[in-house]
């Protein structure tokens, strides 16, 4: 059976709080409903999916052995950025603005696409992808 679709990513973060406020408050996720795990966690939804999940890096890291996969020191591997699809570039400019939070442009005309790059607070890239047209009167910086 071939993949489909890409389910969700698993952010594990020292603080599970500014870790879900960037989420949910900075790119406009919400946060919902999530199974009673023992450990903590938030599961962000985009829509009606659960795409981003966060656990305690503390409590999660424990829980991880070779036997389930991962390697003998628990690394799972390298993930470089999450991307996402969206709207309203004026707009998140102005929210990551107020909330002091860098950001990186680029245009790529072959794909009519403006990307904004930002970093969640654990250090995690987002890649936030928009069309051309919303970009076309944005400054690139960084």
């Amino acid at each position: 059976m071939p993949l489909e679709n890409l389910n969700h990513v698993l952010v594990l973060t020292r603080d599970l709080e500014a870790t879900r406020d960037f989420y949910v408050e900075v790119l406009g996720l919400e946060d919902g409903y999530r199974p009673p795990f023992p450990f903590d966690g938030h599961w962000i939804y985009l829509g009606d999916r659960a795409v981003v999940h966060v656990a305690e890096d503390r409590d999660y890291l424990g829980k991880r052995d070779c036997e389930r996969g991962g390697s003998e020191d628990g690394a799972t591997g390298s993930i470089d950025h999450i991307a996402f699809e969206a709207t309203g570039l004026k707009a998140m400019i102005v929210r990551l603005e107020k909330r002091g939070i860098a950001a990186h442009h680029r245009k790529v005309p072959d794909l009519d696409l403006h990307q904004v790059f930002v970093h969640d607070p654990n250090g995690v890239r987002i890649e936030l992808n928009y069309p051309a047209t919303e970009g076309a009167e944005v400054e690139l910086s960084g």
